[in-house]
């Protein structure tokens, strides 16, 4: 932890560091070579950046709060409307996120009594000989309708096949490129889930949107789990109603999340319309811990309550 903000100070006092030179260039290039910073000023960032990256470590590791959103979805069951979803991602359980920190989230997640838990990848950082206990506790995850996972680009750094067996052994049901029909009386809904883009790096199956749908019944609404955000086009193309993703931590850092956004199709936290289809963004359950800052952009407990609706004088949902 000491660590981890010692890093993230320096980081900070680069970032400010460089906004100074950027600002005194236009006086250099003219040859009048620029403006003396003060010492005091100096002094000021070298003290704000270290309270920046306490508060940015603070808030990357605490247990994170319920962030609740509604999906509208055209064509949902009655017997669905209402029904909630609680997303975890990017957990990256780790020496940063141990056993106790994954108990007091999965605490958390189990008080809220959803209907149905999604994780969307990026569980662990280590091998299972290294994270055993500290994922340990994910296995006292309820719901009515059970948990669902899907790997993220993590899982295939750390043995992606012996990872998915040890989550299905934990009573997790592992989605990789294809599709489960969940039913409520008369009513239907299609939970999908893809590989990650990684995958083909490790010699495995890449993400197939048409193998996950391939069967699924027409007319009934599809949510998709992929780990990384910027295929939405491809899966509202096919007809999907919602996709939940993570990989981007929602950017970390206020201004930082631009950069990310650029190297995720423009998809970076929140919800986004994609060609009729509602991509939401999960800023994720923790991140990374070799960048354990969050300014601006907190770590969430997601929350989805879906509502049905229909569309009216040609206008959407």
């Amino acid at each position: 932890m000491l660590f981890t903000g010692a890093f993230g100070a320096i980081v900070l006092l680069a970032v400010m560091q460089l906004a100074i030179d950027l600002a005194r260039l236009p006086a250099m290039l003219i040859g009048r070579g620029g403006f003396v910073v003060p010492a005091f000023v100096l002094y000021a960032m070298g003290s704000a950046a270290a309270v920046l990256a306490a508060i940015g470590v603070s808030q990357a590791v605490r247990v994170p709060p319920v962030h609740d959103i509604e999906i509208a979805i055209p064509g949902l069951s009655p017997a669905y409307d209402g029904y909630t979803m609680l997303q975890l991602t990017d957990l990256h359980i780790s020496r940063l996120f141990p056993a106790r920190w994954t108990r007091a989230v999965v605490d958390s997640s189990n008080a809220l009594r959803p209907d149905l838990i999604v994780i969307t990848g990026d569980f662990i950082d280590g091998s299972i000989a290294a994270r055993r206990a500290d994922v340990e506790p994910l296995r006292d995850l309820r719901a009515m309708d059970g948990v669902w996972a899907i790997p993220g680009n993590h899982e295939y750094f750390f043995g992606y096949e012996g990872w998915m067996r040890h989550f299905a052994a934990m009573g997790m049901r592992v989605l990789a490129n294809n599709h489960a029909i969940l039913s409520h009386g008369e009513g239907r809904l299609v939970l999908a889930g893809v590989t990650d883009l990684s995958a083909p790096e490790t010699g495995n199956a890449p993400p197939d949107i048409d193998a996950a749908l391939r069967g699924s019944p027409a007319g009934v609404p599809v949510i998709l789990l992929d780990h990384q955000p910027k295929m939405a086009p491809k899966a509202a193309a096919k007809g999907v109603a919602v996709q939940l993703s993570g990989h981007t931590h929602g950017g970390m850092i206020l201004g930082l999340d631009r950069l990310l956004a650029l190297a995720n199709g423009g998809y970076v936290s929140g919800r986004y319309a994609v060609g009729g289809m509602t991509l939401y963004v999960n800023n994720g359950t923790a991140l990374w811990p070799g960048f354990a800052l969050r300014l601006g952009r907190p770590s969430e407990l997601t929350r989805i309550t879906l509502r049905r609706c229909e569309p009216r004088g040609g206008k959407p949902c």
